[in-house]
């Protein structure tokens, strides 16, 4: 199947998403333990969900980058996920899609959420030619996200870290077995019309 040009693909259930963040351990660590962020995760500035395991990865540089060494998998319910995607606004204007500059401006500073679409990467983590994407959260959405939506949270950073020394080795195929198996993500029109340029 022909992957649409901007799209979501992800692991999901009936009522959960997997999105992924990466923090340093400090974070991390306590919110996988504790399936919750701790009180030093800062409430009042953007954080920004990822459904894309390997766009995580680029991200991340498989968890390799300063202060994001501890990759999380957080599990979070669709009612939350679609919420933010219904009162979100793009993070740049579109003419054509936005009525005019100003209009997009201040939709943008109203809207808890926002979104980019960034293109997708592959196991090298080069890009490809669709687009993935990335779902910013701030103030009441941040909130909600961290005190509502959280189903679970597991490390995956040994997985990271596994991917990538196999494909270091060359086995594309297997490296590939080992993603997480990301699904089209059943978003229609309704969710997404004001979100695509």
């Amino acid at each position: 199947m022909e992957e649409p040009h901007r799209g979501i693909r992800a692991l999901h259930t009936a009522s959960t998403i997997t999105v992924y963040q990466a923090y340093t351990p400090e974070i991390g660590v306590p919110a996988v333990r504790d399936g919750r962020f701790p009180s030093t995760w800062l409430r009042d500035r953007m954080t920004w969900i990822k459904p894309s395991f390997l766009w995580m990865m680029y991200r991340s540089n498989w968890g390799t980058r300063a202060g994001q060494e501890t990759v999380l998998a957080v599990e979070i319910t669709r009612d939350g996920f679609e919420w933010a995607l219904r009162y979100a606004c793009l993070s740049s204007y579109v003419r054509g899609l936005h009525p005019d500059r100003g209009t997009w401006q201040r939709d943008l500073k109203r809207a808890p959420a926002r979104v980019q679409w960034d293109p997708e990467r592959d196991l090298h983590l080069r890009p490809l030619p669709h687009r993935s994407l990335q779902l910013g959260l701030s103030g009441g959405a941040s909130s909600r996200y961290a005190d509502e939506w959280i189903v679970s949270i597991r490390d995956v950073t040994p997985l990271a870290r596994e991917i990538r020394t196999v494909v270091n080795r060359g086995d594309l195929d297997s490296a590939a077995q080992l993603l997480p198996q990301e699904q089209r993500y059943p978003a229609g029109d309704e969710l997404l019309a004001h979100l695509r340029p």
